[in-house]
């Protein structure tokens, strides 16, 4: 029984972990990217730079990379290279791999 509960463990260490990291970095994204007419550019480097954060936490090192080149776009004023950078981080966060659900999880 011990083992199971190790396991188990484990497994919604992991899944909080992802949470912290990953799912919190995508809702950054998403509130600063449809967000991003009424932010200064100064709050949009500092989001995208934490995201990058999280993503290299997580050992995203692409999308982490891609995030904080962004970061450093809306820094220069370059909008454009910001979007394209921005998005691309996102298509590769999109291809990171995820947590198993379980399809019978037992709850106490």
């Amino acid at each position: 029984m011990e083992i199971s509960r190790k396991k188990l463990r484990d497994e919604v260490l992991m899944r909080i972990k992802y949470v912290k990291t990953c799912v919190m970095a995508r809702e950054l994204c998403l509130l600063v990217r449809t967000n991003r007419a009424v932010l200064e550019p100064e709050d949009v480097k500092e989001v995208c730079s934490y995201i990058s954060g999280l993503c290299k936490e997580e050992g995203c090192l692409e999308p982490s990379e891609l995030c904080r080149k962004a970061a450093e776009a809306i820094g220069s004023n370059d909008e454009e290279k910001y979007l394209e950078l921005c998005a691309q981080s996102c298509v590769k966060c999109g291809e990171a791999k995820r947590p198993l659900q379980k399809k019978n999880a037992y709850v106490a």
